[in-house]
């Protein structure tokens, strides 16, 4: 592990492990079905090892759209509704060609190129989670949500 320049100022640089199982899933599964709101994984959540005698915490960030879709997986959901500041997927994003992704395979879109640092996470995300569980997943704006759902707005992946 170091340091990286960022701007004027350092940051650490610790690894990115892909997310292997989310512990508290049990846990988070029984809230659900007794109809608790219930908020978890924030920003990818707490990233530990196994060790003969419980967890211990490491130093590493897990991805928090891969950790939300290995959730939803884990958790037996429908559906992924990863919501962000972007309405909808794009193809050629921020030139003059720009369009939206209405409805689209993760096969066509693991064919396509995404900003590693934005939009990447969430498309491989999603495509996760649709290819394990044939389910569906939607990428737009937080004020989109049902919407989304609902194939009228945004981005939705099915198979």
């Amino acid at each position: 592990m170091g340091f990286k320049a960022d701007g004027s100022y350092f940051r650490r640089v610790v690894p990115s492990p892909q997310p292997k199982r989310i512990v508290e899933s049990d846990a988070i599964t029984a809230l659900i079905q007794r109809d608790h709101l219930v908020i978890c994984n924030g920003g990818g959540g707490v990233p530990v090892v196994e060790k003969a005698n419980g967890y211990r915490g490491i130093e590493a960030v897990i991805d928090k759209d891969l950790s939300a879709a290995l959730l939803a997986y884990q958790i037996g959901a429908d559906a992924l509704l990863i919501l962000t500041d972007a309405d909808a997927v794009y193809l050629d994003w921020g030139k003059p060609t720009q369009r939206p992704l209405a409805q689209v395979t993760p096969e066509l879109l693991r064919g396509m190129q995404f900003d590693t640092g934005s939009m990447g996470p969430k498309v491989a995300a999603c495509c996760k989670f649709v290819e394990a569980c044939n389910g569906i997943a939607g990428i737009g704006a937080l004020v989109d949500g049902a919407e989304i759902l609902a194939g009228n707005k945004g981005t939705l992946i099915r198979n």
